[in-house]
């Protein structure tokens, strides 16, 4: 019962990319390791770009979206 948590940034993604993720990794699973996909389990989980962090700042900030002052 393999279990895939994908976290991304909510900036846009489509529903038709998240349908992608979640078919192609239980794909990869079933070809690498021989995972039956009836009990495969794909969660993508968006997360606010104020709620993400690189190197210090947020994505928010890194990406412009607010102003460097707003840290």
């Amino acid at each position: 019962m393999p279990y895939v948590k994908i976290e991304i940034t909510r900036d846009g993604v489509t529903r038709e990319q998240k349908a992608a993720l979640i078919r192609e990794t239980t794909e990869m699973l079933v070809r690498i390791l021989n995972k039956d996909p009836a009990t495969t389990f794909v969660l993508i989980e968006e997360v606010e770009p104020d709620n993400w962090g690189i190197a210090g700042e947020s994505v928010a900030v890194r990406r412009g979206i607010v102003p460097r002052e707003a840290r």
